[in-house]
Protein backbone atom coordinates (compact mmCIF):
# COMPACT_ATOMS: atom_id res chain seq x y z
CA UNK A 1 0.00 0.00 0.00
CA UNK A 2 1.21 3.27 -0.72
CA UNK A 3 1.03 6.07 1.70
CA UNK A 4 -1.29 7.95 -1.20
CA UNK A 5 -3.30 4.95 -0.27
CA UNK A 6 -2.87 4.60 3.25
CA UNK A 7 -3.85 8.52 3.32
CA UNK A 8 -6.76 7.95 1.78
CA UNK A 9 -8.01 4.77 4.04
CA UNK A 10 -7.39 6.36 6.89
CA UNK A 11 -9.42 9.14 5.71
CA UNK A 12 -12.58 6.97 4.29
CA UNK A 13 -12.56 5.20 7.60
CA UNK A 14 -12.79 8.59 9.65
CA UNK A 15 -15.69 10.12 7.37
CA UNK A 16 -17.07 7.14 7.98
CA UNK A 17 -16.90 7.12 11.80
CA UNK A 18 -17.78 10.55 11.70
CA UNK A 19 -20.74 9.88 9.93
CA UNK A 20 -22.13 7.40 12.17
CA UNK A 21 -20.93 8.77 15.43
CA UNK A 22 -23.16 11.88 14.16
CA UNK A 23 -20.31 14.29 15.02
CA UNK A 24 -19.09 17.34 12.72
CA UNK A 25 -15.31 17.87 12.31
CA UNK A 26 -15.56 20.75 14.35
CA UNK A 27 -16.86 18.93 17.37
CA UNK A 28 -14.75 15.82 17.16
CA UNK A 29 -11.81 18.34 16.86
CA UNK A 30 -12.90 20.09 19.80
CA UNK A 31 -13.62 16.53 22.10
CA UNK A 32 -10.15 15.92 21.00
CA UNK A 33 -8.90 19.04 21.89
CA UNK A 34 -6.54 18.99 18.52
CA UNK A 35 -7.19 21.42 15.91
CA UNK A 36 -9.82 21.54 13.63
CA UNK A 37 -7.63 21.77 10.49
CA UNK A 38 -5.36 19.00 11.51
CA UNK A 39 -8.30 17.17 12.06
CA UNK A 40 -9.55 17.71 8.41
CA UNK A 41 -6.65 17.53 6.53
CA UNK A 42 -6.57 13.77 8.12
CA UNK A 43 -10.11 13.45 6.66
CA UNK A 44 -9.07 14.14 3.28
CA UNK A 45 -6.41 12.58 3.30
CA UNK A 46 -3.91 14.99 2.79
CA UNK A 47 -2.03 14.43 5.83
CA UNK A 48 -2.29 10.72 7.65
CA UNK A 49 -1.96 10.92 11.43
CA UNK A 50 0.71 9.31 13.64
CA UNK A 51 0.18 6.04 14.91
CA UNK A 52 -0.27 7.99 18.83
CA UNK A 53 -3.37 10.07 17.03
CA UNK A 54 -4.53 6.70 15.11
CA UNK A 55 -4.77 5.09 18.59
CA UNK A 56 -6.44 8.59 20.25
CA UNK A 57 -9.26 8.65 17.36
CA UNK A 58 -9.80 4.69 17.87
CA UNK A 59 -10.61 5.39 21.54
CA UNK A 60 -12.46 8.09 20.26
CA UNK A 61 -14.47 6.31 18.06
CA UNK A 62 -14.64 2.89 20.16
CA UNK A 63 -13.64 0.92 17.74
CA UNK A 64 -9.44 -0.70 16.95
CA UNK A 65 -6.25 0.60 15.64
CA UNK A 66 -7.45 -1.53 12.23
CA UNK A 67 -10.61 0.08 11.70
CA UNK A 68 -9.19 3.09 11.01
CA UNK A 69 -5.78 2.23 9.54
CA UNK A 70 -6.76 -0.74 7.05
CA UNK A 71 -8.77 -0.90 3.96
CA UNK A 72 -11.30 -3.68 5.04
CA UNK A 73 -10.55 -3.37 8.88
CA UNK A 74 -14.30 -1.91 9.35
CA UNK A 75 -17.37 -3.73 8.98
CA UNK A 76 -19.77 -1.83 7.54
CA UNK A 77 -22.93 -0.96 10.09
CA UNK A 78 -25.02 -0.96 6.80
CA UNK A 79 -24.63 -5.00 7.54
CA UNK A 80 -26.00 -5.15 11.10
CA UNK A 81 -29.99 -4.45 12.16
CA UNK A 82 -31.40 -1.35 13.33
CA UNK A 83 -31.22 -2.35 17.23
CA UNK A 84 -27.57 -3.47 16.37
CA UNK A 85 -26.53 -0.36 14.79
CA UNK A 86 -28.14 1.62 17.89
CA UNK A 87 -25.90 -0.75 20.34
CA UNK A 88 -22.98 0.46 18.74
CA UNK A 89 -24.03 3.70 18.17
CA UNK A 90 -24.52 4.24 22.08
CA UNK A 91 -21.98 2.29 22.92
CA UNK A 92 -19.29 4.39 20.88
CA UNK A 93 -21.28 7.39 22.35
CA UNK A 94 -20.93 6.59 25.90
CA UNK A 95 -18.49 8.05 28.08
CA UNK A 96 -15.96 5.91 29.10
CA UNK A 97 -17.16 5.29 32.65
CA UNK A 98 -20.19 3.78 30.75
CA UNK A 99 -18.44 1.89 28.17
CA UNK A 100 -16.39 -0.05 31.18
CA UNK A 101 -20.11 -0.65 32.56
CA UNK A 102 -21.23 -2.41 29.39
CA UNK A 103 -17.99 -4.44 28.85
CA UNK A 104 -18.46 -5.52 32.52
CA UNK A 105 -22.43 -6.17 32.05
CA UNK A 106 -21.50 -8.27 28.79
CA UNK A 107 -18.43 -10.12 30.86
CA UNK A 108 -15.66 -8.82 28.31
CA UNK A 109 -14.01 -7.13 31.09
CA UNK A 110 -13.24 -7.72 34.94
Amino acid sequence: MTNEDYSRTVAKNLKRLAYYSGKTQVEIAKELGINKATLGSWMNGTRTPKIENVDMLADYFGVTRNEIMMPNGMVPLESFTAFERNIILAYRNASPERRDSVLLLLGLKE
